[in-house]
């Protein structure tokens, strides 16, 4: 696609909700594949999230359109090791899409802490800056950084609250 035109047209999301055992979801897709996967309590305030995430792109909910991907979602949440069978468009800082690399490559029912998951890519990284990475994902469960917890073992925070990490740890059987 040639993206020189003085004029571009505006990028938009599918936007549909589904619900989970862990809450709501807010699943949000480009032509690409699906940009976020959001987990709360409240619709109103996952709309608002996502826009924040995602200034100047137009939301289009529409629930006939988004129902299979949605439905797709919603059992992956609520199975997770049988993983997603759908194409992701991650946006982030080069740092950033390392670490949801990283993350992916974790498999379900295993953890890492935040500093050896720095450690192990391909650039340099800070424990800290594997936290911040985790803070600005917007792809819950399919960029897996409930797999990530302290140097301790301890569970430390989550976007979608730590509750909710540890029932993800719990359901995929971590030891």
């Amino acid at each position: 696609m040639d993206t020189t035109h003085s004029h571009p047209t505006a990028e938009s999301f599918l936007v549909g909700f589904g619900e989970t055992g862990l809450g709501s979801v807010l699943v949000a897709s480009s032509a690409k594949g699906v940009s976020a996967i959001l987990l709360g309590d409240d619709q109103a305030r996952l709309r608002r999230e996502l826009a924040q995430a995602f200034p100047g792109i137009s939301l289009v909910e529409d629930a006939g359109r988004t129902a299979e991907t949605v439905a797709k979602v919603v059992a992956f949440i609520d199975a997770p090791h049988l993983g997603l069978d759908l194409p992701l468009d991650l946006r982030g800082s080069d740092l950033e899409l390392a670490v949801w690399a990283a993350l992916r490559a974790i498999p379900s029912g295993e953890t890492r802490t935040y500093g050896g998951l720095a450690k192990a890519l391909d650039m340099p990284a800070t424990a800290q800056e594997v936290g911040a990475a985790c803070a600005a994902n917007v792809v819950a469960v399919a960029v897996p950084c409930h797999r990530v917890v302290k140097a301790d073992g301890s569970i430390s925070g989550y976007r979608w609250g730590v509750p909710r990490k540890r029932r993800l740890i719990n359901m995929e059987g971590v030891a």
